[in-house]
């Protein structure tokens, strides 16, 4: 006898262009499908790189949280963070606060980081009307359409992610940090490979290097992962730019990167970058009550422009060490 996880498994429909998908009907609740459909659902992202479950109809914060920890167990505290979130209780955070009609283009989560979730949890509660799509982009895949030129030298020097706090753009310090504390910051940044400098006006500034290509922890493979497309002044609006370099400098800007031995990238290079991830992007509109599952190293995501409310929760699971994965990468290495 075929069991009823197996055969939910085996209806995971795979289109071009399209992000894995695999309908559910959760008759004793999302909660209770979660826990039945745990090991299956980690396979069909082990071998997809993500996965979305359409039907559990999940209905509010309190909902997603149980199933959230039946498929994950304990979440992440987000730290770090480039935007704001809105934060619910068992580690369930809101999406980034960032402008509707800008998007968020592919990125790893939390990859500047010297610990990052391998795992993505994504629920959707309220679809916009038009866009909004959490697009997919397979990282082996990416790295293996880049010039060898480019990947040879983000694979020898890393890269470097320059921010420069304030309380207008991005996350705060105390919201990216948790604390406002100077001593507890300054702890923080030394403890993970963190530069830091306190500014005249108490504004902060941090420089961290950080691999930009890492083996996968499971299958070995080489991935390309990173956010040096996505915090990059290149792939900002023009205008947006524009402001900010008018507002804060050029050598001070909310946030930046560079090649890892500090040089600028090009803007030619951020635009070749964001050339192969939308080329091999995939994606799929969502809709209330919808859940993906995305092995956060594997695969790369962003969030469409969109028009219309839109509420997606994140849960951020399962902790890998860049240390355990690039060991030369301890200290803050490439």
């Amino acid at each position: 006898m075929v069991s009823s996880t197996s055969a939910s498994l085996a209806e995971v429909r795979l289109s071009p262009g399209g992000v894995p998908l695999l309908p559910a009907e959760p008759g004793a609740g999302a909660p209770a499908w979660a826990s039945e459909h745990r090991d299956p659902l980690r396979a069909a992202v082990a071998e997809h790189g993500c996965v979305l479950v359409r039907g559990l109809g999940l209905s509010g914060p309190a909902d997603v949280a149980v199933v959230f920890e039946r498929l994950a167990g304990a979440l992440m505290k987000d730290r770090e963070a480039f935007a704001a979130r809105e934060v619910y209780p068992a580690g369930v955070y809101s999406s980034s606060a960032w402008p509707a009609n800008q998007p968020m283009c592919m990125h790893h989560e939390l990859s500047y980081r010297l610990e990052f979730p391998g795992l993505l949890l994504f629920a959707c509660l309220g679809a916009p009307t038009e866009g909004g799509a959490t697009a997919v982009s397979d990282s082996p895949t990416v790295l293996d359409a880049l010039p060898a030129d480019l990947v040879r030298r983000f694979e020898q020097e890393g890269w470097l992610l320059t921010r420069s706090y304030n309380n207008e753009i991005g996350a705060t310090v105390a919201e990216s940090f948790g604390t406002d504390d100077r001593a507890e910051i300054e702890n923080y940044c030394r403890a993970h490979a963190i530069e830091f400098e306190w500014q005249p006006d108490g504004g902060l500034r941090t420089r961290q290097r950080r691999s930009a290509i890492v083996p996968h922890p499971v299958t070995g493979r080489r991935c390309w992962f990173n956010q040096v497309a996505f915090l990059n002044e290149w792939t900002m609006d023009p205008e947006i730019r524009e402001y900010l370099v008018d507002v804060y400098g050029a050598d001070a800007l909310p946030f930046n990167t560079r090649f890892g031995g500090g040089d600028p990238i090009g803007e030619d290079v951020v635009a070749l970058l964001n050339r192969v991830y939308e080329a091999n992007t995939a994606r799929e509109p969502w809709q209330a009550g919808d859940l993906m599952l995305v092995d956060n190293i594997r695969t790369a995501h962003s969030r469409e422009p969109f028009e219309g409310p839109r509420e997606v929760l994140v849960g951020l699971a399962d902790p890998v060490r860049l240390a355990d994965l690039v060991p030369s990468a301890d200290a803050g290495a490439r």
